[in-house]
This record gives C-alpha cells, structure tokens and sequence, in this order.
C-alpha cells in the first residue's frame, strides 16, 4: 500500500514550515497567494489526499513511533512499558501501527536524536516519560514530526500533552486518610524531579489546609535522588528520630511498597501502627500481589487520548497545543487503618 502524503513531505519539498503547508491548504490567512499556489500545486503533484476524503474513504491509517527511556525502566518491569502496551492496543482498534524505542542513558545525555526520526518511518511520535531537560530541548527542534507526550507535560506547552490527574488523585487519596480519622499526615516524593510529583504535593497541600493540619516540613520525604533518580527498596529513607507520622501519602506505588518494607524494619506494623497509600495501581511483579490502599490510574484511557491527540496534530498542525488531564479512581485494599469511619459508604 503507497503511503499517505503527509504535509510535512510537502514541506519538505518547498522548503516552508509544516504550519506554513497547512495554512495555505486549509484557506488560512498568513500566507501569500504566491506562495499559496505554489503550495497547492505540489500537493496535487504528490497525490496529497485531503483529510476529509481520507476520512470518507477510511483506509488512511498512521504509524506512531513511541519513545520512552532506559532510566525509567530501571531493574524491573517499567510502568512506561505497561503503559506502551495500552498504547499499542489502543493503536490497533485505529487501524493504526506503533513502534517503540527505548533511548538509553549514554543516548539521552549525548542527545542522539531518536532513530525514529532519522529513518522517517513514523507519522508522528508519542514520547512517554519525561527526557532530561537538555534532550526536550532536542527534540523541540524536530519540526518535522509531530509529538504527544504521555504522563507528563512541559511548562512552555508547546505540545499537546496528556496526564493522569495527579492534583485530584492525590488530594482524594490524602482526604481519605483524614476522612479515616488520620491527622499526622507525611508525603512522599522527590519534589520537582517531576511535575507529577510536584503536583501531586500540591493536591495534599490543598487537603491538609481545607482541614486545619499542619504541613511540617520535616514531614516531606524524598523517594529518589535528583541525580539517578533510582527509586524502590534500594533507596533508604530517612526516618525522624521523634514524631513519626502516623500516616504516608506516596507519590506512587514502588515507592509505597519500599517505605512499607523499610517501616517494617525498623519494628513498625502496616496499617496497625502507621497508614500508607500509593498512587498509580501498579506494583513491579517482582513484589508480589498490591496490598497498598492507592489511586488507580486510567492508562487506557490516557492511551486513547494520546492517540486521538496525535492523528489530530498529524492532520492538522495548525490546531491549539493542550494539556489533557484523565481521572482515575481510588482502590481501597489493605494498607490503611480506620480510626474512625469515613462517614460515606463507597467512598470512591
């Protein structure tokens, strides 16, 4: 089957920007009548197929490359690798295709650009994980390729971006713990190693204070160091010597199950003597069945989102950039001791 024309092939061709392409296709001002012509006559020269009638014949049907990185997958089953596979299967219900390439450490901090782009085999990219901020820098310079990322989003919002709503999520999961009678409340998590993080701290501020409690700084644990970022049960945490809390809200389920590991330890019973939830609902098989009261996050949800997000940029790239934020919802296993009922059946 001949590949689809895209707009950035007639780009190339002239020498414009993509944007430029789609503006004098669509009728949009901005470019010259010249220029417009010019433009339009290559497309037919090509066999450009407009969208509608690709859409009205329903064979068009695109290749996504997928690239995450090797840091993230660490020494176990990566949650980004569940996550591709969502991805993947959310592509095939599309008639679509994906290919996935994992960047390595040596890679990223080199900034080798992903061979999915060398080799112009993908339509456009879906980048799961955020890079380190040299190689997003690199890969803004791609004006070729359209990009969607997945769990994560940057602040000059330049590219569509689609999240699991980590404010909410962990907000809910925090007023879950109060709502159990719980009030000596600590979070954990590398703060502004991500912004999921960050905002996920921010959804247990907005908990605490609606409450009354008190936010103690000698209460916010890291989960990982800024440098490797390793995190689980080969990151020791720093317990205070006095005036444990008597609660945890962590940023994600590996690092929930470490702490549970580390607190047991030091002669600590979870949830008799201290409560702990997660966020994510995902646990490295490694470790066994989940016990962990936590925030489910919705990834096949975020996979469809992120798909439709990049046929639309494909089609389109003149389109407004947006963050697409996706609920979850809270599991309740065994990780959380309820001093008092919560008050509302089903709280979920």
């Amino acid at each position: 089957m001949t590949k689809a024309v895209r707009l950035a092939d007639i780009a190339e061709k002239i020498g414009v920007s993509v944007v430029t392409v789609s503006k004098a296709l669509s009728g949009q001002k901005g470019v010259s009548e010249e220029l417009r012509a010019k433009i339009r006559e290559m497309a037919d020269e090509m066999g450009y197929m407009p969208v509608h009638s690709a859409r009205q014949e329903k064979s068009r049907s695109y290749t996504a490359g997928v690239i995450t990185f090797e840091r993230y997958f660490a020494k176990f089953a990566s949650f980004y690798w569940k996550m591709y596979q969502e991805f993947a299967t959310q592509a095939v219900k599309e008639n679509c295709f994906s290919m996935l390439e994992v960047i390595s450490e040596p890679d990223e901090d080199a900034l080798e650009a992903p061979k999915l782009f060398g080799e112009e085999r993908v339509d456009g990219m879906i980048v799961i994980g955020k890079p380190k901020r040299d190689y997003l820098k690199m890969l803004y310079r791609n004006e070729k390729t359209p990009m969607v990322f997945l769990d994560f989003y940057d602040d000059e919002e330049i590219v569509d971006s689609v999240i699991s709503a980590g404010f909410y999520g962990m907000y809910r999961m925090t007023e879950y713990l109060i709502r159990n009678g719980h009030t000596r409340i600590a979070y954990v998590g590398t703060l502004m190693y991500t912004e999921s993080i960050t905002d996920r701290y921010f959804g247990y501020c907005k908990a605490l204070m609606e409450h009354g409690l008190e936010q103690k700084p000698e209460w916010i644990f890291k989960d990982r160091g800024y440098g490797d970022g390793l995190i689980g049960v080969n990151y020791r945490f720093s317990f205070p010597e006095n005036n444990m809390p008597e609660a945890f809200v962590c940023n994600n389920d590996v690092t929930a199950h470490a702490l549970i590991k580390q607190l047991e330890e030091k002669g600590y019973h979870v949830p008799e003597d201290i409560s702990v939830v997660g966020y994510d609902d995902y646990l490295y098989a490694e470790f066994g069945d989940s016990r962990i009261t936590t925030y489910s996050v919705d990834m096949a949800e975020m996979s469809r989102v992120a798909l439709a997000c990049l046929i639309r940029r494909i089609e389109n790239t003149a389109v407004n950039t947006k963050v697409n934020i996706v609920n979850g919802r809270l599991i309740e296993r065994d990780s959380v001791r309820k001093k008092k009922e919560n008050g509302k059946a089903g709280f979920q």
